[in-house]
């Protein structure tokens, strides 16, 4: 069991109910006197905004209003958190010209030089452009013997390696032994390979074959010149890239900073070690939550475990420096659910309340600052994953400036039940063409996403065997920068 599982019966299925039913399960409890822990956990799976219990009269209230049809749609959700991240880029971009301006120090957010080994998984905020000529000097590109005119010719006693100074010109008739990336002496014709040369009894050489002028030499400035553009602004920095960037001169790159993230793990019912007992159980997301978010991208600054303390939280967001706040659990309404109430009481503005996803239904994301932002995930561990991929990954990734990744599709193998109004995100691993379901895709299971290669999104209403799916990689399965945890 994980975080927010504590549900048995009707209640492990609230998040796949429509908002009818989970409302019909809420006053049911309330009818028959169930708990408000019991209430709780109903009203977090399902994100319904049912009002806390303010006294004995409480269960008399009526229900409030459907909010399932005011939930953001799955798309939408993802455009609308991309939408916010481009916002808050362009405030610091202003913010960093109006420091430039008065000489104020430069916002931690402001592209700055890194140095190359920690420049990896990075965005270029500037032109990679070459500071020197590649190969900056003329350069054997074989092991064997630089010659000059043609042969037979006469080999020299010194050969000539990599790194050493400009060597002693060759006259007509003269060879000596060169090592690949060596410095060519001057009036070299060409390049003779060790396989391709023999020496007779007298120490001449010998071509074993038509040596052209200019043979397995690397001229200067074959790859680039002094000046020459390489890579654009917002180019990710990759191995290659770095590799590159060195060659070309480089010792640091602009770049984009990592987003800095910080997650907040709520619920009095946590243990951080040892087996679940006396009706609490293990935290799965405080493990999970930090890692991935330095999957996609993020610097995570701290994890706090706060409980359900309506003042800890609201210190928590108010003190915190973190480009995105990341809570768990409480994005519902039960009677100690704080996160709506915080952010109302900070004056936050929410752009998602509720998306049309299962699971996740109840997740949010809301705009704490100008250039901060929150993302409240459901407290149950697949639901959580759904509200990381459908909020925080367009938001950190725009943050980022990284490209979005092209959509793709594979079709199912099998046919897969789908909720009657919302899409649906299901594990599947990759097998050949097609993509294949996996079992234990509850919204309080792991066992599911450990296995997955990506998610599927499963329109309204379910997908035949055969349906092309679009499919969200997982960043440990899609071979990208992502791959780095640490």
């Amino acid at each position: 069991m994980t975080a927010r599982s504590t549900r048995t019966g009707a209640q492990a299925d609230a998040e796949d109910l429509d908002v009818e039913e989970v409302l019909a399960l809420v006053n049911d409890r309330r009818d028959t006197g169930r708990t408000h822990d019991t209430g709780r956990t109903a009203d977090r799976a399902s994100g319904e905004q049912v009002p806390p219990p303010t006294g004995p009269t409480q269960s008399d209230a009526p229900p409030k209003p459907d909010a399932h049809h005011r939930a953001t749609p799955w798309p939408q959700a993802r455009d609308i958190a991309a939408r916010a991240a481009r916002a808050a880029r362009a405030a610091q971009a202003a913010q960093a010209a109006d420091a430039a301006r008065s000489g104020a120090p430069a916002d931690r957010r402001a592209p700055t030089p890194v140095p190359l080994d920690a420049a990896l998984g990075l965005t270029l905020a500037a032109p990679l452009t070459a500071l020197t000529d590649l190969p900056s000097f003329d350069t054997s590109a074989m092991d064997g013997w630089a010659v000059a005119g043609p042969g037979p010719w006469d080999v020299r006693d010194e050969g000539v390696l990599a790194g050493q100074a400009e060597p002693q010109p060759l006259s007509d008739g003269e060879a000596v032994r060169i090592a690949t990336g060596a410095r060519i002496p001057s009036d070299t014709t060409a390049v003779l390979r060790s396989e391709h040369g023999r020496t007779d009894t007298q120490g001449r050489l010998h071509a074993l074959r038509e040596t052209k002028h200019g043979q397995d030499i690397r001229p200067r400035g074959q790859e680039c010149r002094n000046g020459d553009h390489l890579l654009p602004v917002g180019t990710l920095v990759t191995p290659a890239v770095l590799g590159l960037a060195a060659a070309a001169g480089y010792d640091t790159l602009t770049t984009v900073p990592r987003p800095r993230a910080e997650v907040l793990v709520l619920g009095d019912e946590l243990l951080t070690e040892g087996l679940p007992r006396e009706g609490l159980i293990r935290d799965a997301l405080g493990p999970m939550l930090p890692p991935w978010l330095r999957a996609l991208g993020a610097e995570v600054i701290a994890v706090r475990r706060l409980g359900d303390d309506a003042e800890a939280l609201h210190k928590a967001i108010t003190t915190s420096d973190a480009d995105l706040v990341v809570t768990t659990g409480g994005t519902a309404a039960g009677p100690v659910d704080h996160v709506h109430p915080t952010l109302q009481r900070i004056g936050a503005e929410l752009l998602v309340n509720g998306v049309k996803v299962r699971p996740g239904h109840p997740m949010l994301l809301a705009r704490i600052k100008e250039n901060q932002h929150l993302v409240g995930l459901p407290g149950n561990p697949l639901a959580a994953v759904s509200g990381l991929l459908t909020l925080a990954e367009p938001l950190l990734r725009t943050l980022a400036a990284h490209p979005a990744p092209e959509p793709y599709v594979l079709p199912l193998r099998d046919e897969v039940h789908g909720h009657p109004h919302d899409t649906r995100l299901i594990p599947v691993v990759l097998r050949g063409d097609s993509a294949v379901p996996l079992h234990y895709n509850g919204p309080a299971m792991l066992r599911g996403i450990a296995a997955a290669d990506a998610l599927a999104v499963v329109p309204p209403g379910g997908a035949r065997a055969g349906q092309e799916l679009e499919l969200l990689d997982l960043p440990w399965a899609s071979a990208g920068i992502g791959v780095c945890f640490t």
